[in-house]
């Protein structure tokens, strides 16, 4: 077993704080509830885990062997429909907008998950030693000058789809989806920062999903801090965590639902690692994410839910972003 030392809630915050206001670069992790975090000065991260944030990792290059095999085996679409429509009832009575439904599905790979990290190809990727791995596309925030950045994620196509870019920027189910998001998000940011603006709202990212391509749809949100925001990281975190754009919105009752119709503890998926380097902050959300289970692997992954949600489609996106990028 890995001998990584977690932190509970208040001592996790609290050391993030302490490692911020000495100016030492740091490593940190929270899982999706915050029960387990870790922060270690980066010098002291052992190899029990490894990771690469944009362009900081603290790993060599690995050989790839030629061949692997990879199965699923994703819910019945009967429990996921069971699922969606409580869901689409919260909906209905007014409890949430948007929610954020996931599921584990059992996979069937030759790989470990110490080799999935090392194979794929992803801009973030973390792997800790007998529990999980994650090779994430999406950001969460970075903090330069004191300048805060999110770039909430919502919104996925094949890209061999005819017309797919037009088709998802069009379609106005995801559009609701996607302000839901942004303006969670600008909500967020404006808990901690000041002068909050969408510098960008809807532009598409590619990613590899195995032997299919996603455009997946993103926006750049950013505010202002105050100069001293390296003394209060933890505070920051902790202040704007969970994410919205992996629970919804309104954030609080939409969480109590997900706790309710989730048939499992989401643990680290949905969480956020990240890096402080002295200077800045980078940092990134724990989706596309596998977790060994006594030696059983399963691929956590989901998808928003909205009033104007089609059955099927959401099914299906759930089981496409089950994949390695390699």
């Amino acid at each position: 077993m890995s001998q990584i030392e977690w932190l509970d809630h208040l001592e996790g915050i609290e050391e993030i704080n302490s490692l911020g206001k000495r100016g030492e670069p740091f490593l940190f992790i929270l899982s999706y509830d915050k029960s387990r975090l870790f922060a270690k000065p980066l010098d002291m991260v052992g190899g029990d885990i490894l990771y690469k944030i944009d362009t900081n990792k603290n790993y060599s290059i690995q050989k790839r062997k030629k061949s692997y095999k990879f199965h699923k085996y994703p819910i019945p679409l009967t429990k996921y429909r069971d699922a969606m429509d409580r869901v689409i009832r919260e909906i209905e009575s007014g409890n949430t907008y948007l929610l954020n439904l996931t599921f584990r599905t059992p996979i069937d790979t030759d790989l470990d998950i110490k080799e999935i990290f090392f194979r794929a190809k992803s801009k973030f990727k973390l792997y800790i030693k007998d529990e999980f791995v994650c090779f994430s596309p999406e950001c969460f925030i970075d903090i330069i000058d004191d300048t805060i950045s999110t770039y909430p994620m919502k919104g996925t196509i094949e890209s061999s789809v005819i017309d797919a870019k037009e088709r998802i920027l069009s379609d106005p189910k995801e559009m609701a989806e996607h302000i839901m998001i942004v303006d969670l998000m600008r909500n967020d940011l404006s808990i901690v920062g000041s002068s909050i603006k969408v510098d960008k709202f809807r532009y598409i990212d590619k990613i590899r999903a195995g032997e299919k391509e996603l455009l997946q749809v993103s926006s750049h949100i950013t505010a202002k801090l105050s100069s001293d925001w390296r003394d209060s990281i933890g505070t920051i975190l902790d202040q704007i965590t969970p994410v919205g754009s992996v629970t919804g919105t309104p954030k609080r009752s939409t969480i109590d639902i997900i706790d309710k119709i989730e048939d499992y503890d989401r643990g680290f998926y949905t969480g956020i690692f990240g890096i402080f380097d002295g200077s800045s902050l980078y940092s990134a959300v724990m989706i596309r994410f596998i977790e060994d289970i006594d030696g059983e692997l399963f691929y956590k992954s989901g998808g928003g839910i909205t009033i104007d949600s089609d059955l099927e489609s959401e099914y299906r996106e759930l089981i496409d972003k089950v994949y390695l990028p390699f």
